[in-house]
């Protein structure tokens, strides 16, 4: 007596599990993906509170999962009346798609087709059963909603454990409604590891099941060009980067440590030797941090404070292809000037670039580096990338320079006791990581062991690097409803 009227024997067969529920919208649950689905519905069924992990590697289909259920207890409840609470980091674009997903798997199941109606832009409706999606960055405004049947938090590594605790969790409180909440690995100190923890000590005290962690390797063995996609990822950025460590491996990060790890420290090793001019025939880029003239302490009494003044430094390397026509660097040379006026740093420039011809450069272009950047890029154009560092700008960074070092494709010269050469691998050793929110990374040497400046030109040395690499192809997929901001 689920739905609205009266039921077939066909559809009162659909509705006493949620796998069979799932395979007749034509997109069936994997094992996995039911088996979590089945203990969710146990706990809603029992009314018990339960707090349940869901951790699927990247594309496994963690979404389709949670759709299947919304769909599922929509029409179960339809009659005797019950809430769901979706949230997730964003509005847009992440909850859009948890809705646009809903849509269709209603539209595709014969049980609901037609019979569920949205509301207010951020609500579905079926018979007296109904699903509100509401955003749980910080800022939101979400205080007063009711979570009778569930509560759903994706992405949960991304969500502020405060905003949940104090505005969300309590949404469960006057039904003890179960909480679900899905994700990937990110920081120790995230939502989602917090509760993994718990549920993991829970299930060594009872035996009783509350996390759900599965990684690329349970989709790939039943689906071949998946395990083809996620090899081919781990050989294009190596099986520690971070991207791949957190959504592929399900492997929590420290909260800060060394952006370069020993093991990625000897793989910055090179064997060739430091070459200040280059050799016909070859392709160079450069990566270029720019400091300027004021940023140096002009008094005694305030230098003798600061450690190091901030520097302009140009890093120059080698690319060449490697046989899937990824770049590869191998550094082949530092420019190091400190206290230098803007005007004179660009002559300086100019002349490297005569030199070198370089054939891709990218320079921070934040702050005083906007003048110097501009004047490069309407003099080179299309070979100057104009680098902003913002807090997403430098995480992926971080994600691009890693990526070619854990696969070989990066290599500093050999030591020759310059002090570039002593300076720049000092700041590797020093320069450390914070883990932000939304999967991004913070880095930089702390200010007491001095400066970032060879690190940050080593990145964009990267960055010039990736610039001239082949885009994949693309295809533009339209939207499947005209309205962005709700159904």
């Amino acid at each position: 007596m689920p739905l609205l009227g009266a039921l077939s024997p066909s559809a009162r067969h659909l509705l006493q599990d949620v796998e069979p529920f799932s395979r007749s919208t034509g997109r069936a649950l994997r094992a996995y993906q039911a088996e979590c689905a089945r203990a969710i519905l146990r706990s809603i069924t029992a009314t018990d509170g339960k707090v349940i992990t869901v951790m699927f590697a990247r594309q496994m289909g963690k979404n389709e999962t949670s759709a299947q259920l919304e769909a599922y207890l929509l029409a179960l409840y339809a009659r005797r009346g019950g809430s769901i609470v979706k949230a997730a980091p964003s509005f847009k674009p992440q909850l859009v798609t948890s809705m646009l997903r809903l849509k269709d798997t209603l539209e595709a199941n014969p049980l609901t087709r037609n019979r569920w109606k949205p509301a207010f832009g951020y609500m579905a409706q079926l018979g007296k059963a109904s699903i509100t999606f509401l955003s749980a960055d910080t800022q939101a405004n979400v205080v007063g909603a009711t979570a009778g049947l569930l509560l759903e938090i994706d992405e949960a590594q991304d969500v502020d454990p405060d905003k949940y605790d104090r505005e969300f969790r309590p949404m469960a409180s006057s039904t003890n409604a179960t909480t679900v909440l899905y994700g990937t690995a990110w920081s120790e100190d995230s939502l989602l590891q917090r509760q993994r923890e718990i549920n993991l000590a829970h299930e060594l005290r009872t035996g009783e099941r509350l996390h759900f962690e599965f990684d690329w390797r349970t989709l790939a063995a039943v689906n071949a060009p998946y395990r083809a996609f996620v090899e081919g990822e781990i050989s294009r950025l190596g099986s520690d980067h971070p991207s791949i460590s957190t959504q592929y491996w399900l492997r929590c990060l420290s909260d800060s440590g060394r952006l370069f790890s020993e093991t990625q420290r000897a793989a910055l090793v090179g064997s060739h030797e430091r070459g200040p001019n280059p050799i016909p025939g070859s392709t160079y880029v450069a990566g270029i941090d720019l400091a300027g003239e004021d940023e140096q302490a002009e008094d005694a009494r305030v230098r003798a404070l600061v450690p190091k003044r901030d520097s302009t430094v140009v890093t120059i390397a080698e690319v060449w292809r490697d046989e899937h026509g990824a770049p590869a660097l191998r550094v082949v040379d530092h420019v190091w000037w400190t206290g230098r006026a803007q005007v004179w740093q660009y002559e300086r420039l100019l002349e490297l670039w005569d030199r070198w011809s370089f054939a891709c450069v990218s320079i921070d272009a934040s702050g005083i580096g906007a003048g110097i950047a501009a004047f490069l890029a309407a003099r080179h154009r299309d070979r100057v990338e104009s680098f902003v560092f913002t807090a997403p700008s430098k995480s992926k960074l971080a994600y691009t320079m890693l990526g070619m070092v854990n696969t070989g494709k990066l290599t500093l010269y050999s030591s020759d006791g310059s002090p570039e050469w002593r300076e720049c691998w000092s700041e590797i050793r020093a320069c450390r990581y914070w883990l932000r929110s939304h999967e991004q990374m913070a880095w930089g040497v702390p200010p007491a062991e001095g400066h970032d400046d060879f690190v940050a030109s080593l990145a964009l040395c990267c960055q010039a690097a990736a610039g001239m690499a082949p885009q994949p192809a693309s295809v533009l997929i339209r939207a499947q409803s005209d309205h962005e901001e709700g159904w």
